[in-house]
């Protein structure tokens, strides 16, 4: 017998949402209780050796850090309004209330050589005005890299990231988080391309009018005919195909109809943590002949079997409680806060993110696993991932359990700028073979009805 929660990805701010997952009505509370003595364990990571703390720093002198996914510009509109000079990176964002992932000092502090700026808007902005809204996000972008041009410098690509490392500073690239910021046009899209936008990510916690999300119910069977020449556009013009928040289907579809890499630029490993978001080992069976990247996610609840689960209790308390006491808000809360005093809720760690790391290496191989962060855009973090400073520690860790440095290098950002390098060489040819697309998704998934007999 199964029972539908209703899971919560825990952000700050209006970036909140609320998601249906199908899970076992009993599984999440039992994983909880017996979970309690594993986490308290997991919650106390041995300190990171200095001696390859150092070793990783060396190693991000000589190779960008690249992160695929920080949703700082949504903190600029969430916060201030997209007043840019309302938060200064140059301070000490931590000491805002609430704290920041991200500041030049941690930044640096991190290694961080390049980083996709997520431009992301709600899903329930869809519809028009989305396009102006992932503009001005576009727009935040471009004026904090313009506020602090000692630090940041916007790249178009994989060769303005190698330079703009080399030169000591951070490459600023933007990646959309959610199609239904194009309002089905490709033309939209194109323009985003043009103003900067090196991916898209195919949907977010919902379904688009052409795309399956992996926390929506199936409404097309993966891509429709629409979405299908989204992915051909964004390969026509270089714009990585980003598989994270969509459904199985939807990956499937995509890794089927694309002559580029693909990218998940913030996605984890669901054989490790069954959260829909992460990416089911069929999948990563099929990176190896696509050349795609999974970039892990440090999200809790995509981190650890222990956090997702006891998410899922709590949600499912929460909807007893309603059900129990519906519309009296005092009694639920208080029996949410009894609940969480006899619950308390486990921590996912740096050494359960490396583990898929461990994973996506042993199904997909090295060059198909990067980072993508989330900073930013989660309310907690991994004991030993708290801010951007942390990533010399995370390599530490692959350091300490054998890998390369070599094999470090590729996870660090080497692979995602194959992975990137390649879309860029698959545009190039596909330019030179077919003009822009001028499809319609009225004229695809909608087509009129030939007129029957008067």
């Amino acid at each position: 017998m199964t029972e539908r929660f209703s899971l919560s990805l825990r952000t700050r701010g209006a970036r909140k949402e609320r998601i249906g997952v199908r899970a076992s009505t009993l599984g999440p509370m039992i994983f909880v209780l017996m979970g309690t003595v594993v986490a308290a364990r997991d919650a106390q990571p041995s300190a990171a050796d200095p001696a390859l703390v150092e070793r990783a720093r060396a190693l991000l002198r000589a190779v960008p850090l690249i992160d695929g996914h920080n949703d700082l510009p949504w903190q600029y509109h969430d916060r201030v309004q997209n007043h840019i000079e309302r938060i200064d990176l140059a301070g000490d964002t931590s000491r805002l209330d609430p704290p920041l992932h991200t500041d030049i000092r941690r930044l640096k502090a991190g290694g961080v050589g390049a980083q996709f700026w997520s431009v992301y808007i709600p899903v329930g902005q869809a519809g028009p005005g989305a396009a102006r809204a992932v503009m001005e996000q576009i727009d935040v972008v471009a004026r904090m890299v313009q506020r602090y041009p000692e630090v940041f410098e916007t790249a178009a690509g994989a060769a303005d990231i190698e330079r703009i490392h080399a030169a000591g500073k951070i490459a600023s690239l933007i990646g959309i988080e959610g199609g239904h910021s194009i309002e089905n046009s490709l033309a939209v899209l194109r323009q985003l391309y043009a103003v900067g936008a090196r991916y898209m990510t195919l949907t977010h916690w919902k379904n688009t009018d052409w795309a399956d999300a992996a926390t929506d119910r199936a409404a097309h069977d993966g891509l429709t005919r629409f979405g299908a020449d989204v992915v051909r556009e964004m390969n026509r013009m270089g714009m990585l195909v980003d598989l994270s928040h969509v459904s199985e289907a939807t990956m499937n579809d995509a890794l089927d109809i694309t002559e580029a890499p693909v990218i998940f630029s913030h996605s984890s490993a669901r054989a490790i943590c069954g959260h829909p978001r992460n990416v089911p080992d069929a999948i990563l069976e099929r990176l190896a002949a696509n050349g795609g990247v999974v970039m892990v996610n440090f999200a809790p609840s995509f981190v650890s079997e222990t956090v997702r689960a006891h998410g899922a209790a709590e949600d499912a308390e929460k909807a007893r409680l309603e059900a129990l006491w519906p519309g009296d808000k005092d009694k639920i809360d208080a029996g949410l806060a009894e609940w969480k005093k006899e619950h308390p809720a486990p921590r996912a760690t740096l050494a359960q993110l490396v583990d898929h790391i461990d994973h996506i290496r042993k199904v997909a191989g090295i060059d198909h696993v990067g980072i993508g962060s989330d900073l930013d855009g989660i309310g907690t973090t991994p004991i030993g991932l708290e801010d951007v400073s942390c990533y010399p520690a995370l390599l530490a860790e692959l350091l300490r359990r054998g890998y390369s440095e070599a094999e470090v290098k590729k996870v660090a950002g080497l692979n995602l700028l194959r992975a990137l390098r390649a879309a860029e060489q698959a545009a190039a040819r596909l330019q030179r073979e077919r003009p822009p697309s001028d499809a319609l998704i009225e004229e695809l998934d909608h087509p009129p009805q030939a007129a029957g007999p008067s």
